[in-house]
Order: structure tokens, then C-alpha cells, then sequence
């Protein structure tokens, strides 16, 4: 339903002032689909972020743990010169 509203007034002076006004009160509820897809796309997009945030911690998991058995390869094969080196020091000397 439309509204027209005028309004007259008067000042001390004897002016007159008129203001005109025209609501409609009619609602729209439009978007309504609109803010479905929205929503859906929001959802996917949060579900597509916590899929690559996983990954990515558990591919860094996975690097720590490659690097962690590097290291103790690194030290076992330190012994095994230190080994190595002691069993011809004692070949040397005689012992």
C-alpha cells in the first residue's frame, strides 16, 4: 500500500514550508535463492580450507618425520666410521 503524507507548517514570518511525502509499504523478500547459493558456496569454501589446512599439516608431519630419520641415519653411520676407525687404530697398534 502506498502512503502519501503532505505536511504544511507555517514560521513567526507567515511561511509556509511543505514537505511531501511517499512511502511504500510494500516488502520484498527477493534474494531468497540468491542467499541459499550464497550460503552453499560459503560452506564449500570453509570445507575447502580445512581440507588444504590438514593436508598441509600432515604433509609438514610427514617431512619432519623423513628429516627425523636422516638425522639417525646420519648418526648410525657416524658410529659405524667411529667403529671402523678404532677396529684399524687397534690393527695398527696391535691390540
Amino acid at each position: 500500500m502506498t502512503e502519501e503524507r503532505i505536511t504544511t507548517t507555517e514560521d513567526e514570518r507567515g511561511n509556509t514550508h511543505t514537505t511531501h511525502v511517499v512511502s511504500d509499504d510494500r516488502t520484498t523478500n527477493g534474494g531468497g535463492a540468491a542467499k541459499w547459493v550464497f550460503l552453499l558456496i560459503l560452506v564449500v569454501a570453509i570445507a575447502i580450507g580445512a581440507y588444504l589446512l590438514a593436508q598441509g599439516n600432515a604433509s609438514e608431519m610427514t617431512r619432519d618425520a623423513a628429516i627425523t630419520d636422516a638425522a639417525n641415519d646420519v648418526g648410525e653411520a657416524a658410529n659405524q666410521v667411529g667403529d671402523a676407525a678404532q677396529d684399524a687404530a687397534d690393527n695398527v697398534t696391535g691390540n
